[in-house]
């Protein structure tokens, strides 16, 4: 605030001058000029009433001759007055509203306003740098899940449509840029409760920027990056960005996936889904060779994940020196049948249209569909306002980078463990999966699962934790009983335990929890809630051990032991 009344002071230095001169010339002229009381005697006004008189007729609330009847001298003074002091508050009113209009003024008094509001927070929160379509989605999905955050956008534009947006928690927005250091710090970078930064520009230059500028003022401090290329990758990677999100690599990785284990691809959609969505199908692709139109940096990743399964591949690419296309490659856009037609398409089994455009992308698989309706098709969704097109293309998979960006930081940051969970089943068999279907489908419904992890630690489960440093045996099947029904178990499924660097991929209901112990899960949200509730609360973490309903203050304690003990002898 010490920025923004130093602003006003100066923007309105000169109103201010003009407003006290005025004043203080009318009061001193008042002070100077005879007048005569009741009795006709001479008399001069004092500075006491001279500033009463001037305070009520120069903010023209209205006029009275005070203490006695002015001389013709005082009333031509007082018409003076009049004057001098409406053209002076004009003046200064329309100096206050200009500076309230004033672009800069308002970026400081927002920037004043929403370091105050960092400042006084008492939950952990997140700097999330940018509100591009990633961003956004981050955002909401972070507020649903009751994680708070704030974000630093340079558009305003975009932090408007941020301040309408109808979130569940408060999220506090700067119009300012996020490369600049003094802005990290003013979003709460250095703030004892800032749990981590998200970079989400849009722009890989800006990105490793905030990485840089995070990392050297705050070493400790998690820093989640989007890059889209492996140049700016590596350089983040050598200041020690914690990670590097490249959505393209991501979904290719995900969509080879799909031809060895469709399981595994249907557990990866499950799992990494937005709050609410509704379960996704199982999905088969067909056999046979695929069409790939563009071989910019998706296409590459494309043709690397899914080429390693033994998938064959034909690259359809309008500038063959700058991307560097592989032999054989079919010059042209893939928006024209004439292109598609020497590509072979009406052979092939799928098409990808994955260039940077997303018209160039719909027309490429709308003119595909005419040579070959039996096409699987895949489409690069570059914007998210063109979602709506894309949904009424009917396309059998979109490939959204802002979404997948989101969704993949979404599960570092709720639960941080699902990412190595994902990494250890990628090379399972497609029976191993086929089991973890079946055991997620049978606790959820017709939404996607919630996802969690917990550590057995004395901050995150001190009851669970009490117990096993006494001694007692628990295992996972008693994290996972109902509380109010200890004959069933809670709607999850253990994903996975990591205990001592190794890693325990769906443990049964009877292994022995350790201290130390990471646990990941699945499921209903209601079982998050309860589990948490079971790991901090001895007498119903007892009750779901033993049956054993233990009264929990001192006082129902007393009267179980009164209510059990012998009776009284009857008094003599």
């Amino acid at each position: 605030m010490q920025h923004v009344f130093y602003l006003m002071l100066r923007r309105l230095r000169l109103p201010l001058i003009v407003l006290i001169s005025v004043y203080a010339i009318s009061i001193l002229g008042l002070t100077l000029i005879p007048g005569q009381d009741a009795h006709g005697q001479p008399w001069r006004m004092d500075f006491f009433h001279a500033i009463y008189f001037v305070s009520f007729l120069g903010s023209t609330i209205g006029l009275g001759e005070v203490p006695y009847a002015f001389t013709d001298a005082q009333r031509m003074w007082t018409t003076f007055i009049i004057y001098a002091a409406v053209v002076a508050w004009l003046y200064a009113i329309g100096s206050i509203l200009t500076l309230i209009q004033d672009i800069g003024f308002r970026r400081v008094l927002a920037a004043s306003l929403f370091a105050r509001r960092v400042d006084r927070g008492q939950e952990p929160f997140y700097i999330v740098c940018g509100y591009g379509d990633a961003g956004s989605l981050l955002v909401r999905e972070l507020s649903a899940h009751h994680v708070h955050c704030v974000v630093v956008e340079k558009d305003p534009d975009r932090i408007l449509s941020l301040e309408v947006e109808d979130f569940i928690e408060d999220v506090p927005g700067l119009c300012q840029d996020a490369t600049r250091s003094d802005t990290l710090i003013t979003a709460g970078l250095k703030h004892p409760l800032c749990r981590g930064v998200v970079a989400l520009t849009g722009s890989d230059h800006a990105n490793l920027t905030i990485a840089i500028s995070c990392k050297l003022l705050a070493p400790d401090l998690p820093v989640i990056c989007q890059s889209d290329s492996k140049d700016t990758a590596a350089n983040m990677d050598s200041f020690g960005t914690d990670h590097i999100i490249d959505p393209f690599e991501i979904f290719a990785s995900r969509f080879a996936m799909l031809f060895h284990s469709p399981s595994m691809y249907l557990v990866y959609e499950w799992m990494t889904a937005r709050m609410d969505a509704p379960l996704a199908e199982f999905t088969r692709p067909p056999v046979g060779d695929w069409l790939l139109c563009g071989y910019g940096r998706f296409g590459k990743a494309v043709r690397k994940h899914i080429g390693a399964e033994g998938v064959r591949i034909r690259v359809v690419e309008a500038d063959l020196a700058n991307t560097e296309a592989p032999a054989g490659t079919i010059e042209g856009r893939g928006t024209e049948a004439d292109t598609l037609i020497d590509a072979g398409v009406a052979d092939m089994a799928g098409i990808i249209a994955g260039t940077d455009n997303d018209a160039n992308n719909l027309s490429i698989i709308i003119t595909a569909r005419q040579l070959n309706p039996g096409l699987f098709t895949v489409g690069r969704q570059n914007r998210r306002r063109s979602e709506d097109i894309f949904r009424a293309a009917n396309i059998d998979m979109t490939m959204k980078p802002a979404e997948i960006a989101a969704r993949h930081i979404l599960g570092l940051l709720l639960a941080p463990l699902l990412n190595d969970f994902l990494s250890l089943t990628h090379d399972q068999d497609e029976e191993w999966a086929n089991l973890l279907v079946s055991r997620v489908a049978g606790v959820v419904e017709d939404v996607t699962p919630e996802t969690w992890d917990l550590t057995v630690s004395p901050l995150q489960a001190p009851a669970l934790f009490d117990c096993l440093i006494r001694g007692e045996t628990i295992t996972l099947g008693n994290l996972c009983t109902h509380p109010r029904n200890p004959e069933e178990y809670l709607p999850c499924v253990p994903l996975l335990i990591q205990r001592d660097g190794e890693n325990r991929l769906l443990p049964e209901m009877d292994a022995r929890l350790q201290g130390g112990d990471r646990l990941l899960f699945c499921g209903r949200r209601e079982a998050a809630r309860l589990i948490e509730h079971l790991s901090h609360d001895h007498q119903t973490l007892l009750y779901v051990r033993t049956g054993e309903d233990r009264p929990g203050g001192t006082l129902w304690r007393w009267l179980s032991r009164s209510r059990g003990a012998a009776p009284l002898p009857p008094p003599e």
